[in-house]
């Protein structure tokens, strides 16, 4: 089925939905396919090829609510499903908060946000295996000292979405994309030390070179070698980009109206509140060309836009849905994430830090003596308290300059103290997914070491 047929089927779900007895109903269908290989030390190690449909469909009695999904889409599968989710429905608790947005709401954004490469879901089994080789081979042959390898990985794809309800939306979205990583081992007087770089992009052209990835990922690994444990101390952190991605990931679950209204967030209730340092300012846009979280519309059928969630420290906005919008007595930020299995959840576009005009460089410069974090490992962090210890690796920082690799630490802190001790924002702002950081600098953390 093309998505014009895989359209007009959601719309008769959704009509058989009404006569038989929904006020309302929802249904998403998703379709596509993807190629993903895996060398190891020039071997082919895996090839998995995928495709597939797959239905979701959502239905209220009043403010009672039946969700369903199925692979199968051929209609008595469908009407078996149909009917399940109307005697969920009819046996759920009433919600006041649960139902479709309001028509005026629904939309979706004109024109092509250029989601789709067709050369992605073009790309052969034998051009993935023979990228990975090349990153692979790339990384191993820039150190004797690089022994061994968790391999070169490439995946390569395509999906359709299509949301259809009984107000009259209708959307269908088409995405694609490709990346390329690479994980060398290297070995050095009895130590091993491993890490990995990647590239991502909506299609082929836009992945970094192969050779690129493999040294980049061999130069991430070599620098590790030696590493040690350093005294229990507190200093300035310098987080990398890739880390701060990380640290960023905790703001998005804090400002989720979904951990607002349940209140499981330490940013509950501080909307208009000044959060975070003057110079930190934070924006979901989903309405960016080609970035990977972009979207003409939402998992509700709502035009996605963009949303400041802090300007200069102040929290401005939580990220919201239809349901936790009306949970907490605001309007939806168009931010509904929506699977198949589940009601709409809350989510992210393009969750980005926006850039500082420093550079990472004169960042590092400025600390006499702290911790650069290149990577966090474990889960330490408590949403509703800001709580934060999270197990790290990195390089430590000595008279401004990065002097050697340091492992087996932890970094503490509280994420409400952490917010408003960030004292230096790169301008190195690196776009690898849908969650983006440059460098930044927190002063005053405790690092947990020997």
């Amino acid at each position: 089925m093309n998505d014009t047929e895989l359209t007009e089927l959601a719309a008769r779900i959704v009509a058989e939905a009404g006569r038989r007895g929904a006020t309302a109903a929802e249904c998403v269908i998703r379709h596509g396919r993807e190629l993903s290989v895996t060398v190891r030390l020039g071997e082919t190690e895996s090839i998995k090829q995928a495709e597939g449909k797959a239905l979701g469909l959502r239905v209220f009695r009043g403010q009672q609510a039946g969700v369903t999904h199925s692979s199968d889409l051929a209609w008595p599968a469908v009407s078996a499903m149909l009917d399940a989710a109307l005697t969920i429905a009819g046996t759920a608790s009433p919600d006041p908060a649960a139902g479709l947005p309001r028509a005026e709401e629904l939309g979706q954004l004109a024109g092509d946000l250029d989601l789709y490469d067709p050369a992605a879901a073009a790309v052969t089994t034998e051009q993935a295996l023979e990228w990975a080789r090349r990153g692979e081979q790339a990384a191993l042959a820039t150190d004797p000292r690089l022994t061994n390898s968790d391999g070169g990985s490439c995946d390569a794809g395509e999906s359709t979405k299509i949301l259809v309800n009984s107000l009259g939306f209708q959307g269908c979205v088409r995405r694609s994309s490709c990346s390329l990583s690479v994980v060398p081992i290297a070995s050095h007087e009895g130590a091993m030390q491993r890490d990995y770089w990647y590239s991502v992009a909506r299609g082929p052209e836009g992945l970094e070179a192969p050779e690129a990835i493999g040294r980049k990922a061999a130069q991430r690994t070599l620098r590790r070698l030696g590493a040690r444990k350093v005294a229990t101390q507190r200093v300035p952190v310098v987080f990398d980009p890739q880390a701060a991605r990380s640290l960023l990931g905790h703001i998005l679950e804090a400002v989720s109206g979904e951990s607002v209204y349940r209140e499981a967030s330490f940013l509950a209730g501080k909307l208009g509140q000044q959060v975070a340092a003057s110079g930190l300012t934070l924006v979901d846009d989903g309405t960016l060309r080609g970035r990977l979280g972009s979207s003409p519309f939402d998992g509700e059928g709502l035009p996605t836009r963009r949303t400041t969630v802090m300007d200069g420290g102040r929290l401005e906005s939580y990220l919201l849905n239809c349901y936790s919008a009306r949970k907490l007595s605001l309007a939806s930020t168009g931010n509904a994430s929506r699977g198949l299995a589940a009601a709409p959840g809350v989510g992210c576009h393009n969750f980005t830090l926006l850039p500082g005009a420093i550079t990472p460089e004169e960042i590092i410069a400025g600390v006499p003596s702290g911790l650069y974090v290149t990577e966090f490992i474990g889960f330490g962090v408590n949403a509703v308290t800001g709580d934060y210890s999270r197990g790290a690796t990195g390089l430590w920082i000595e008279n401004g300059r990065l002097a050697y690799p340091v492992e087996e630490i932890t970094v503490a802190g509280n994420l409400k103290d952490m917010l408003r001790q960030v004292t230096a924002i790169g301008n190195d702002l690196e776009i690898r997914g849908a969650v983006n950081a440059p460098t930044l600098l927190i002063e005053g953390l405790t690092i947990a070491g020997s």
